[in-house]
């Protein structure tokens, strides 16, 4: 026999079920509308790192990144809204919402996956070592480099490279990949490591006139992760996967390459 009780009981159980399963489906038409919302994605990025970003001089954001950027946003039927940010800011604006993504160079690396998500990489480039055409430094290897005074942009995978293997160097952090520039080119450094291909545009333009490239070092998974990726806030996968996806078509339409031929004589892509 049932009583009462048991049917008040009953009754209960089947209306926290009914909760339940109302809140699991609302929670995933909650996440469906979301993934298929993005119609305007705000991008910050560093707009002093040519020829990935940078201003030009009439005050327009140019470059592999942004040019790249656009295409993908493109493809993947959204529209983009750039955002200088200093490189420090970039990840603390990210996660205080003040943009959506970020295109900056930005390595994916263990430490930054702690705090935020990446998509797919989108470029992968060996970092490289800069000097004086005058050096007496012959060779971009921890002994040839012993005593050098090395400049690095702080917070960047390069920086974090030079400090770690870098150890018979010492090593200077400066805000901005301009200002280590600057200084090598007055004599107060003796070398700078950033991206190849960072230390080859600017050595190919009259400011870096003063140096040269004395060559490049192997990349450490460890340090220099994954390649460069799309930096997204935490929980934001359809996001990560919007741009995943969009790289990979780039790729077999031959969008990526058109792009890549512009800036670089290589595929910046990588292995």
């Amino acid at each position: 026999m049932t009583t009462p009780a048991k049917n008040s009981q009953r009754g209960l159980q089947m209306g926290f079920a009914r909760i339940a399963t109302v809140a699991t489906l609302a929670l995933i038409a909650s996440t469906q509308v979301q993934a298929k919302e993005w119609t305007k994605i705000r991008i910050a990025t560093e707009a002093s790192y040519p020829p990935f970003a940078f201003t030009t001089a009439d005050g327009q954001l140019a470059g592999f990144e942004i040019e790249l950027g656009n295409a993908l946003c493109a493809e993947a039927k959204v529209e983009c809204e750039w955002m200088p940010v200093d490189w420090d800011g970039l990840i603390p604006g990210l996660v205080a919402g003040k943009y959506d993504t970020i295109m900056a160079s930005m390595s994916i690396t263990p430490e930054r996956k702690e705090r935020i998500d990446f998509s797919a990489k989108y470029y992968q480039t060996p970092p490289g070592v800069a000097v004086p055409k005058d050096s007496k430094i012959t060779e971009a290897s921890v002994e040839g480099m012993a005593g050098a005074l090395v400049g690095a942009q702080v917070g960047a995978t390069h920086a974090v490279f030079a400090e770690d293997i870098l150890s018979k160097s010492d090593v200077s952090m400066y805000p901005t990949a301009d200002e280590y520039k600057l200084d090598l080119e007055s004599g107060r450094l003796d070398a700078a490591i950033d991206d190849v291909v960072v230390l080859s545009d600017w050595l190919n333009s009259e400011e870096g006139a003063c140096c040269k490239l004395l060559g490049t070092m192997s990349s450490i998974p460890q340090i220099h992760g994954e390649g460069v990726g799309v930096g997204v806030r935490k929980g934001n996968q359809d996001l990560a996967d919007l741009f995943s996806k969009a790289v990979i078509a780039l790729r077999e339409n031959g969008k990526y390459k058109e792009i890549n031929d512009k800036y670089f004589d290589f595929d910046a892509y990588g292995e």
